[in-house]
């Protein structure tokens, strides 16, 4: 009984953020389009997504989906141009980091703009990834010197715990050509949840732990000395380390 109430919980706030979405994407957005200066829009969206996501995110807590614990959270509050590195357990782990941290955006997959509800978002804020490795860090120098945080998740994917998952060179590459530390973040859940191929409203029988850890900041220029393949696979290595279980 207890799960199949679970179940209809998440039902709930699985519908109220895609309707979310939805206000978002097809009025908010399109008024700040209007009514904000051009240099002042991403940030108006980035600002709106970290609001309404964080209002998501106290929903899942008072309805008793998960309890959301941050280590070192006067750490995101003050996080201005930084690349941030994160394992990828759940399904929500993006809406969670972008609630918490200001200024944010994130890497996205391409195929996320045929999504009705999340297309004007992704293009409005996101940076796509499945690009030019060249154009990618064109993309991502400009939102870090303009005090942006840019989440990524370097496996690509949804991992589980304890596999061996592989690192995408991306987010090395990104930190060398702009110079911006590198802030490592390890997720946890105490119970599996939102995994890949797991139903979105199997929460188990109690309140879910996920836990968020932030790690000592990764300094690109710690790795000049060395030629750039190889600092950049210093650098995943050691982004692997700092994210693994």
């Amino acid at each position: 009984m207890i799960r199949v109430l679970r179940s209809l919980v998440a039902i709930f706030c699985f519908t109220l953020f895609g309707a979310g979405a939805g206000v978002i994407s097809f009025l908010i957005f399109p008024y700040i389009s209007i009514t904000k200066p051009k240099d002042k829009q991403k940030e108006a969206y980035s600002e709106v997504i970290r609001k309404s996501w964080s209002f998501f995110s106290w929903v899942m807590s008072v309805t008793g989906v998960l309890r959301i614990h941050v280590c070192d959270k006067e750490k995101f509050e003050n996080l201005s141009g930084k690349i941030v590195v994160a394992n990828h357990p759940t399904f929500i782990d993006v809406v969670i980091l972008l609630s918490m941290i200001p200024k944010s955006t994130c890497l996205a997959k391409k195929e996320t703009l045929l999504n009705p509800l999340f297309n004007n978002i992704v293009r409005s804020i996101f940076i796509i990834n499945n690009i030019d490795l060249d154009t990618l860090k064109a993309d991502t120098d400009k939102y870090l010197k303009e005090g942006f945080n840019i989440i990524i998740f370097p496996s690509g994917t949804r991992t589980k715990p304890g596999e061996n998952f592989k690192i995408h060179k991306g987010p090395a590459a990104i930190a060398l050509n702009s110079g911006a530390e590198i802030l490592p973040v390890k997720i946890k859940t105490d119970y599996p949840f939102l995994q890949k191929g797991q139903l979105f409203c199997d929460l188990g029988e109690r309140v879910i732990n996920y836990t968020v850890e932030t790690g000592e900041v990764i300094n690109p220029a710690d790795f000049n000395s060395l030629p750039e393949i190889k600092a950049r696979n210093a650098i995943s290595d050691l982004i692997k380390k700092k994210i693994s279980d």
